[in-house]
């Protein structure tokens, strides 16, 4: 959603009419995660993808269906029949997408609403009723419990209660997916199936070291989504002219600004300084933190010096090995820009579980099951 989420404001703000595609399920090898959406407005523009390619064409026409007056719909693609040049997945997996209209100044209203609070980086989730015994397409949208009210309805009192608790969880938790309920929302039945989608506030990338090193990691950060933040303690270097793509730009003593801000299990840390004054109180720090990923550039000796440091400085075997350093995946990367890349595939990788290998020496599915 937030990579069209100008667009589609902008949509409701105008009052164009669009329809809106959104992947609630994947099973098996697929493109897109759960939340991926596509729109189509009322001019035939489309904004966004749901597979890449594959079964955009079809969807075009589901969503013009939308915009004709047609109510929500489900719809399922698998794997594409090739002979009968069927709609489908020619990576082999399948995917339901949600197809629903916002032809009404109602229906756009209540988007905007949502969008707005995504637009500010308000943690909020949107649950919508797929099919069951629940009116297709009703919508309730839920924010923490201390945050605001909760808007919508899935259709009665017992089936909203239900879904906003388990929002709740799944917010907390940044995850998406389908949840079953009884009718009136009881656990453990299958009467109703509903999509919670969360939209967290985008994690953060905390880049220590004002380098040229650094500026390429926060552009290529602010690219996968994170809100970046670069520090460095002199003055000359931390400057907003230099990393004008990050979010903030804080002039601190890295350890001290590190033991002030929020961290949290989607936080990665890019360490560049290489130099003990800075970096070694800063890992100290860094280590306690439930930071995902803490990556630290050197050479090798300057690692093994690094270790020995670290080790005086009280900190254990086990929080050492936390440590990607030397930052990064060895694609052979010379320059900043490459350097970046190579630190963002070790990230990614980390976050999800790669090997690392060149898909074309592995075997079996592409896409990981989710």
């Amino acid at each position: 959603m937030r990579d069209i989420l100008p667009d589609l404001r902008a949509r409701c703000a105008d009052g164009v009419p669009f329809a809106l595609a959104t992947v609630v399920a994947v099973h098996g090898s697929a493109p897109r995660d759960p939340g991926a959406v596509m729109a189509v407005d009322a001019a035939g523009t489309v904004l966004g993808s749901v597979s890449g390619g594959c079964v955009e064409g079809d969807l075009y026409e589901v969503a013009r269906e939308m915009l004709a007056g047609s109510g929500p719909r489900l719809v399922l693609y698998g794997i594409s029949d090739d002979e009968a040049f069927g709609v489908g997945l020619t990576c082999g997996g399948t995917i339901e997408v949600l197809v629903r209209g916002y032809a009404s100044e109602g229906e756009r209203t209540e988007l905007a609403a949502l969008l707005d609070l995504i637009a500010a980086d308000r943690p909020v989730a949107e649950a919508t009723v797929l099919s069951g015994a629940a009116e297709t397409g009703a919508r309730l949208v839920v924010r923490p419990a201390d945050a605001g009210p909760t808007t919508g309805t899935l259709g009665n009192e017992g089936l909203d209660a239900a879904v906003t608790d388990d929002a709740r969880g799944l917010l907390a938790q940044g995850l998406t997916g389908i949840q079953r309920y009884g009718a009136h929302g009881q656990r453990r039945m299958q009467e109703v199936a509903v999509f919670v989608r969360t939209y967290a506030p985008p994690p953060r990338m905390l880049v220590f070291g004002a380098i040229d090193h650094a500026a390429a990691t926060a552009r290529i950060g602010s690219f996968l989504g994170y809100r970046v933040t670069v520090c460095d303690a002199r003055p000359a270097f931390a400057t907003r002219e230099r990393f004008p793509t990050a979010d903030e730009v804080v002039r601190a003593w890295p350890h001290t600004y590190l033991e002030s801000t929020e961290v949290d299990a989607r936080t990665v840390i890019c360490v560049l300084t290489h130099d003990p004054k800075f970096d070694v109180p800063l890992l100290v720090a860094a280590l306690r933190t439930p930071a995902a990923y803490i990556g630290v550039m050197g050479s090798r000796r300057t690692h093994h010096d690094r270790l020995a440091r670290l080790r005086a400085a009280g900190v254990d075997e086990a929080h050492l090995e936390r440590l990607a350093s030397p930052v990064g995946l060895d694609i052979g990367a010379r320059t900043p820009e490459e350097t970046a890349v190579s630190i963002a595939a070790e990230i990614i990788q980390h976050r999800w579980g790669g090997t690392g290998r060149p898909l074309g020496d592995l075997t079996g599915a592409i896409h990981r099951d989710r």
